[in-house]
Protein backbone atom coordinates (compact mmCIF):
# COMPACT_ATOMS: atom_id res chain seq x y z
CA UNK A 1 0.00 0.00 0.00
CA UNK A 2 1.19 3.32 -0.49
CA UNK A 3 0.25 6.68 1.53
CA UNK A 4 1.26 10.10 -0.10
CA UNK A 5 0.81 12.90 2.69
CA UNK A 6 1.27 16.60 1.50
CA UNK A 7 2.53 18.62 4.50
CA UNK A 8 4.48 21.77 5.36
CA UNK A 9 6.78 19.23 7.52
CA UNK A 10 7.58 16.26 5.85
CA UNK A 11 10.41 16.09 8.78
CA UNK A 12 7.83 14.89 11.20
CA UNK A 13 6.20 12.00 9.00
CA UNK A 14 9.78 10.56 8.43
CA UNK A 15 10.95 10.52 11.71
CA UNK A 16 7.98 8.71 13.33
CA UNK A 17 8.20 6.13 10.91
CA UNK A 18 11.74 5.56 11.28
CA UNK A 19 11.22 3.14 14.16
CA UNK A 20 9.17 0.18 15.35
CA UNK A 21 6.52 -1.65 13.77
CA UNK A 22 6.20 0.65 10.67
CA UNK A 23 9.76 1.49 10.09
CA UNK A 24 9.31 -2.69 9.69
CA UNK A 25 6.33 -2.30 7.50
CA UNK A 26 7.96 -0.18 5.23
CA UNK A 27 11.22 -2.06 5.11
CA UNK A 28 9.55 -5.36 4.42
CA UNK A 29 7.37 -3.59 1.39
CA UNK A 30 4.22 -3.72 3.16
CA UNK A 31 3.67 -0.05 3.33
CA UNK A 32 4.90 3.06 1.48
CA UNK A 33 4.96 6.35 2.33
CA UNK A 34 5.57 9.49 0.35
CA UNK A 35 6.20 12.68 2.48
CA UNK A 36 5.69 15.66 -0.21
CA UNK A 37 6.35 19.60 0.98
CA UNK A 38 3.83 21.44 -0.01
CA UNK A 39 6.68 24.51 -0.22
CA UNK A 40 7.51 22.70 -3.41
CA UNK A 41 4.45 24.00 -5.02
CA UNK A 42 4.34 27.94 -3.89
CA UNK A 43 5.03 29.28 -6.96
CA UNK A 44 7.81 31.54 -5.34
CA UNK A 45 11.31 31.91 -4.16
CA UNK A 46 10.69 31.96 -0.05
CA UNK A 47 8.37 28.74 -0.23
CA UNK A 48 5.31 31.07 1.28
CA UNK A 49 2.12 28.97 1.18
CA UNK A 50 -0.12 30.66 2.99
CA UNK A 51 -1.72 34.02 2.48
CA UNK A 52 -4.26 36.57 4.95
CA UNK A 53 -7.96 35.60 4.36
CA UNK A 54 -9.99 37.51 2.37
CA UNK A 55 -12.32 39.91 4.66
CA UNK A 56 -9.71 39.88 7.66
CA UNK A 57 -9.32 38.00 10.62
CA UNK A 58 -6.25 36.29 12.82
CA UNK A 59 -4.09 34.09 11.58
CA UNK A 60 -2.90 32.87 7.76
CA UNK A 61 -4.69 30.46 4.80
CA UNK A 62 -2.47 28.01 3.20
CA UNK A 63 -3.73 29.15 -0.61
CA UNK A 64 -5.67 26.66 -3.04
CA UNK A 65 -3.53 26.85 -5.99
CA UNK A 66 -0.57 25.78 -3.97
CA UNK A 67 -2.43 22.49 -2.38
CA UNK A 68 -4.31 21.93 -6.09
CA UNK A 69 -0.59 21.93 -7.46
CA UNK A 70 0.38 18.99 -4.89
CA UNK A 71 -2.50 16.92 -5.74
CA UNK A 72 -1.70 17.30 -9.45
CA UNK A 73 1.33 15.71 -8.85
CA UNK A 74 -0.16 12.77 -6.96
CA UNK A 75 -3.07 11.94 -9.50
CA UNK A 76 -0.19 11.40 -12.11
CA UNK A 77 1.66 8.75 -10.03
CA UNK A 78 1.46 4.89 -10.25
CA UNK A 79 -0.99 3.97 -9.17
CA UNK A 80 -3.38 6.97 -8.81
CA UNK A 81 -4.80 7.40 -5.84
CA UNK A 82 -7.81 5.31 -4.52
CA UNK A 83 -8.73 8.37 -2.29
CA UNK A 84 -7.66 11.82 -1.54
CA UNK A 85 -8.90 13.08 1.76
CA UNK A 86 -8.30 16.11 3.60
CA UNK A 87 -7.56 16.33 7.21
CA UNK A 88 -9.43 18.71 9.17
CA UNK A 89 -11.37 19.16 11.86
CA UNK A 90 -14.46 19.84 9.79
CA UNK A 91 -14.04 16.04 8.68
CA UNK A 92 -16.71 12.86 9.71
CA UNK A 93 -14.25 11.47 12.44
CA UNK A 94 -12.12 8.51 11.78
CA UNK A 95 -13.17 5.36 12.56
CA UNK A 96 -12.45 1.81 12.76
CA UNK A 97 -14.52 1.10 9.47
CA UNK A 98 -12.79 3.71 7.93
CA UNK A 99 -9.27 2.46 8.59
CA UNK A 100 -10.31 -0.99 7.24
CA UNK A 101 -11.48 0.71 3.84
CA UNK A 102 -8.14 2.17 4.00
CA UNK A 103 -6.34 -0.84 4.21
CA UNK A 104 -8.27 -1.89 0.96
CA UNK A 105 -6.70 0.97 -0.97
CA UNK A 106 -3.34 0.91 -2.99
CA UNK A 107 -2.73 4.38 -2.73
CA UNK A 108 -4.10 6.71 -0.44
CA UNK A 109 -3.45 10.77 -0.49
CA UNK A 110 -3.37 12.57 2.73
CA UNK A 111 -3.71 16.44 2.32
CA UNK A 112 -1.86 18.10 5.89
CA UNK A 113 -2.84 21.31 6.48
CA UNK A 114 -1.19 24.47 9.33
CA UNK A 115 -1.88 27.68 10.71
CA UNK A 116 -5.45 28.44 9.70
CA UNK A 117 -6.21 26.07 7.42
CA UNK A 118 -6.75 25.14 3.50
CA UNK A 119 -8.47 27.83 1.43
CA UNK A 120 -12.28 26.54 1.57
CA UNK A 121 -12.03 25.65 -2.52
CA UNK A 122 -9.45 22.90 -1.92
CA UNK A 123 -12.30 20.85 -0.47
CA UNK A 124 -13.47 20.64 -4.16
CA UNK A 125 -10.56 18.59 -5.06
CA UNK A 126 -10.71 15.97 -2.28
CA UNK A 127 -12.91 13.33 -1.87
CA UNK A 128 -13.76 13.66 1.72
CA UNK A 129 -12.33 15.15 5.07
CA UNK A 130 -11.54 13.68 7.95
CA UNK A 131 -10.97 14.59 12.11
CA UNK A 132 -9.40 13.01 14.56
CA UNK A 133 -11.75 13.85 16.85
CA UNK A 134 -13.24 17.42 18.34
CA UNK A 135 -10.01 18.62 19.12
CA UNK A 136 -8.25 21.60 17.21
CA UNK A 137 -4.19 20.63 16.73
CA UNK A 138 -1.77 23.04 15.16
CA UNK A 139 -1.47 20.55 12.54
CA UNK A 140 -2.48 17.97 10.22
CA UNK A 141 0.36 15.60 11.12
CA UNK A 142 -0.65 13.96 13.81
CA UNK A 143 -3.98 13.01 12.09
CA UNK A 144 -2.56 11.57 9.14
CA UNK A 145 -0.21 9.79 11.62
CA UNK A 146 -2.78 8.18 13.20
CA UNK A 147 -4.26 7.21 9.83
CA UNK A 148 -1.09 5.76 8.19
CA UNK A 149 -0.88 3.87 11.67
CA UNK A 150 -4.05 2.75 12.24
CA UNK A 151 -4.35 1.49 8.57
CA UNK A 152 -0.83 0.05 8.51
CA UNK A 153 -1.51 -2.79 10.48
CA UNK A 154 -4.39 -4.15 9.24
CA UNK A 155 -2.26 -4.63 6.20
CA UNK A 156 -1.06 -8.66 5.78
CA UNK A 157 2.40 -8.99 7.16
CA UNK A 158 2.59 -5.86 9.56
CA UNK A 159 1.83 -8.04 12.87
CA UNK A 160 2.98 -10.54 14.12
CA UNK A 161 -0.16 -12.48 14.82
CA UNK A 162 -2.16 -12.06 11.65
CA UNK A 163 -5.66 -12.34 14.12
CA UNK A 164 -4.62 -10.15 16.90
CA UNK A 165 -6.19 -6.81 15.42
CA UNK A 166 -9.44 -8.96 14.61
CA UNK A 167 -10.29 -8.35 18.98
CA UNK A 168 -9.04 -5.59 19.49
CA UNK A 169 -11.71 -2.32 20.28
CA UNK A 170 -14.46 -1.21 17.69
CA UNK A 171 -13.07 -3.69 15.19
CA UNK A 172 -15.80 -6.11 16.82
CA UNK A 173 -17.85 -3.29 16.99
CA UNK A 174 -17.76 -3.07 20.77
CA UNK A 175 -14.45 -1.96 23.31
CA UNK A 176 -12.33 -4.96 23.98
CA UNK A 177 -11.93 -7.25 27.18
CA UNK A 178 -9.53 -6.20 29.61
CA UNK A 179 -6.19 -8.45 29.53
CA UNK A 180 -4.00 -9.52 32.65
CA UNK A 181 -0.47 -10.78 32.48
CA UNK A 182 1.87 -11.55 35.56
CA UNK A 183 1.94 -11.30 38.36
CA UNK A 184 -0.95 -12.73 39.45
CA UNK A 185 -1.62 -10.00 42.22
CA UNK A 186 -0.02 -6.65 42.18
CA UNK A 187 -1.05 -4.33 44.93
CA UNK A 188 -3.97 -6.39 46.54
CA UNK A 189 -5.30 -6.86 42.80
CA UNK A 190 -5.95 -10.29 41.66
CA UNK A 191 -5.93 -11.85 38.14
CA UNK A 192 -9.61 -13.36 37.88
CA UNK A 193 -9.90 -17.13 38.29
CA UNK A 194 -11.41 -17.89 34.95
CA UNK A 195 -8.41 -17.12 33.48
CA UNK A 196 -6.28 -19.06 35.19
CA UNK A 197 -8.95 -22.18 34.51
CA UNK A 198 -7.75 -23.34 31.50
CA UNK A 199 -10.78 -24.16 30.24
CA UNK A 200 -11.25 -22.24 27.32
CA UNK A 201 -15.22 -21.94 26.24
CA UNK A 202 -15.19 -19.94 30.03
CA UNK A 203 -12.53 -17.88 29.56
CA UNK A 204 -14.24 -17.03 25.67
CA UNK A 205 -17.60 -16.45 27.33
CA UNK A 206 -15.93 -14.10 30.08
CA UNK A 207 -14.02 -12.16 27.85
CA UNK A 208 -17.18 -11.19 25.62
CA UNK A 209 -18.98 -10.33 28.45
CA UNK A 210 -16.46 -7.97 30.32
CA UNK A 211 -15.93 -6.59 26.38
CA UNK A 212 -20.17 -5.78 26.81
CA UNK A 213 -19.47 -4.56 30.25
CA UNK A 214 -17.21 -2.22 29.42
CA UNK A 215 -18.90 -1.13 26.16
CA UNK A 216 -22.20 -0.48 27.99
CA UNK A 217 -20.33 1.37 30.83
CA UNK A 218 -17.57 3.71 28.70
CA UNK A 219 -18.72 3.89 24.81
CA UNK A 220 -22.68 2.76 25.01
CA UNK A 221 -22.87 4.41 21.58
CA UNK A 222 -21.52 2.07 20.36
CA UNK A 223 -24.29 -0.63 21.09
CA UNK A 224 -26.53 1.02 18.78
CA UNK A 225 -24.75 -0.61 15.40
CA UNK A 226 -22.55 -3.28 17.27
CA UNK A 227 -23.38 -7.17 16.03
CA UNK A 228 -24.76 -8.52 18.75
CA UNK A 229 -26.45 -11.93 18.75
CA UNK A 230 -29.54 -13.16 21.38
CA UNK A 231 -26.79 -13.88 24.21
CA UNK A 232 -24.98 -10.64 24.18
CA UNK A 233 -29.11 -9.10 24.20
CA UNK A 234 -29.41 -11.17 27.16
CA UNK A 235 -25.69 -10.46 29.02
CA UNK A 236 -26.26 -6.28 28.14
CA UNK A 237 -30.02 -7.05 30.11
CA UNK A 238 -28.51 -8.41 33.05
CA UNK A 239 -25.43 -5.95 32.99
CA UNK A 240 -28.18 -3.14 32.75
CA UNK A 241 -30.18 -4.65 35.75
CA UNK A 242 -27.29 -5.55 38.02
CA UNK A 243 -23.78 -3.95 36.94
CA UNK A 244 -22.12 -5.65 39.75
CA UNK A 245 -23.15 -9.01 38.99
CA UNK A 246 -20.29 -11.99 38.08
CA UNK A 247 -18.04 -9.49 37.78
CA UNK A 248 -14.55 -11.15 38.35
CA UNK A 249 -12.27 -8.57 37.84
CA UNK A 250 -12.86 -7.71 41.76
CA UNK A 251 -10.82 -8.77 43.69
CA UNK A 252 -11.50 -11.73 45.87
CA UNK A 253 -12.89 -11.07 49.80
Amino acid sequence: MIVTVHTLFPDLIEGYLSDALLAKAIAGGHLEVRARDLRRFAGNRTGRVDDAPYGGGAGMVIRADVAGAALEESNADTPPPTETVLLSPAGTPLGQADVERFARMEHLVLLSGRYEGFDARVEALVDREVSLGDVVLMGGELPALAVIEATARLLPGVLGDADSHRQDSFSSGVLDYPEYTRPATYAGLHVPDVLTSGHHARVAAWRREQALRRTLERRPDLLEDADLDDVDRATLARLAADPDVDDETDPPA
